[in-house]
């Protein structure tokens, strides 16, 4: 590799680009590739990952960058996992002594703030819209039926995942019976034969459950979920929110506290979130994160719920004053009470340089439709504000072929960016665990790590440069989705028609000018 010097004074790399892929891997990638996947490289490795392993092998083994301090907008985050705790930012100006020292209007905030107070549980927006009675928001009309809808729904996967718990023990005590065993493997049950009808049957329930992954403890998962919907979101009698503000007056700050740490598993998304990040990349134990020069500033603001667009909105602008770089919004929702608030927010943050990467949400739907809201976002009433600095992420699997874009990501040719990584995605999760998880909430930090990347070893390109790099650097996938013709290319589903690249990204910041 050799280096040199660009006109901003900074690194500059003459590899040569990737420039596409269209091939498919050979081989079934082993347990280390598959929990390393989205930082592996297409050409190397065979395998659609963003080359990070590979940018830091080839372009910035021996260099030294500067620390990058990414927000990280989110549940609670156990600060003291052991992949995380070195790379968490800390307010230098401040002291745990009771006392505002900073003078920046939050007291003891050493690692962030916490909007949320003690609760967790939550209703969604469009809950509170009818409960709080806002008949002036433009979107009251529709809430009753859709919360009547949603309740509707729930109670109907409830009955289904109920019989399919007690289909599935069912089978495994007939099996237990047959077997003599009361553990076994799914080649014991392959190796069953027996003219049985009810046997055979139960057999094969076990085999179907066992391919998708339905384990008793998968179903419950559902089962708990679909609870809190009724219970929490879509309650018009419930209020979760126990910090004693008024939630529809912006200018009513003085709430929270500086606890932003959370060790629960139910309460586990941040800290995911910022593994997949700036995890210890020499922690054999875990996950590699992108950018171990990126410090997160710890702001819990999302709970399990729909978030409040005046927590957001406040996080937003504190994460800009207190000299974050990059906003990673790992969270969404269809109904705002107040958008106007976190439009202002985020224009606040592009006004002050700061770059906001968010992820595209996980419903399946085309955010190009009028009818499918989707914040936060760049628009407000369907008019551009601030794209320059905003990257909308959908979410991109390991298989190069029709699920190549992940069957759950939102997508769309105006108000989607770009594709990462989204699909089993391992990383973090209190307690010193780690885990695989889908969703763009994990490919937004994809975007984070590889923007935080950037910024460390070129720290005189501009938010808005940032995003060209990341938007333009990406790679091209030859690759049809479904059976439609071109409408169904990968190229049709972002704006770019890419899959991020840390690799490229980095060859492209050096070739730019500051700016």
């Amino acid at each position: 590799m050799l280096l040199g010097l660009n006109s901003c004074g900074s690194i500059k790399f003459t590899n040569d680009y990737i420039s596409s892929i269209s091939f498919i891997k050979s081989t079934e990638p082993s347990l280390t590739e598959k929990q390393n996947w989205h930082n592996l490289d297409p050409e190397i490795d065979s395998i659609p990952g963003t080359s990070v392993e590979r940018a830091h092998d080839e372009l910035l083994e021996g260099l030294k960058g500067k620390e990058v301090i990414v927000a990280v907008i989110d549940t609670g985050l156990d600060i003291h996992h052991q992949s995380l705790s070195n790379n968490i930012w800390i307010n230098k100006d401040e002291k745990i002594n009771g006392k505002d020292d900073d003078n920046n209007g939050y007291i003891d905030d050493i690692h962030g703030w916490n909007y949320l107070g003690s609760s967790y549980n939550e209703t969604r927006d469009m809950t509170r819209i009818l409960r709080d009675n806002k008949v002036n928001n433009r979107k009251y009309d529709q809430v009753e039926g859709e919360i009547k809808k949603e309740i509707k729904k729930s109670n109907e996967q409830l009955d289904i995942l109920n019989y399919y718990i007690q289909l599935l023990e069912d089978s495994k005590d007939l099996l237990s019976e047959y077997l003599n065993k009361d553990e076994y493997s799914i080649e014991d049950v392959n190796n069953i034969v027996t003219e049985n009808e009810k046997l055979n049957l139960a057999k094969n329930i076990y085999k179907d459950f066992d391919f998708y992954g339905y384990t008793k403890e998968y179903l419950n998962q559902g089962i708990d979920q679909y609870n809190d919907f009724i219970n929490y979101h879509f309650n018009v009698d419930f209020n979760g929110r126990t910090t004693n503000d008024n939630i529809y007056d912006i200018n009513d700050t003085n709430y929270g506290d500086s606890n932003v740490s959370n060790i629960k598993e139910s309460e586990s998304h941040s800290t995911h979130v910022s593994g997949i990040i700036s995890a210890d990349r020499q922690n054999k134990e875990g996950n590699k994160g992108i950018n171990n020069l990126a410090k997160i500033m710890v702001l819990r603001a999302v709970p399990n719920g729909d978030e409040y667009d005046k927590d957001v909105a406040l996080a937003i602008r504190y994460a800009v004053d207190n000299g974050a770089k990059i906003i990673n919004g790992s969270f969404g929702k269809y109904f705002s009470s107040n958008p106007e608030w976190v439009i202002d927010a985020i224009r606040y943050a592009s006004e002050n340089n700061v770059l906001f990467i968010a992820g595209a949400g996980n419903e399946s739907k085309d955010l190009d439709s009028l009818s499918n809201d989707n914040y936060p976002n760049d628009q407000f009433f369907n008019k551009d504000e601030f794209s320059d600095t905003f990257i909308k992420v959908g979410a991109s699997s390991i298989n190069l072929k029709e699920d190549f874009t992940a069957y759950f990501s939102n997508y769309g040719k105006i108000n989607v960016d770009i594709f990462a990584p989204g699909v089993d995605i391992y990383s973090s999760m209190p307690g010193n665990k780690y885990k695989s998880q889908d969703g763009t909430s994990m490919s937004s930090p994809v975007v984070a790590g590889v923007a935080s990347l950037i910024m460390s070893y070129f720290p005189k390109l501009s938010a808005k440069k940032v995003k060209e790099i990341i938007l333009e650097s990406g790679i091209e996938v030859d690759l049809k989705i479904g059976n439609l013709g071109d409408n169904e290319h990968f190229r049709e589903y972002s704006k770019s028609g890419k899959l991020i690249n840390a690799y490229n990204a980095l060859i492209l910041a050096s070739k730019s000018k500051r700016k």
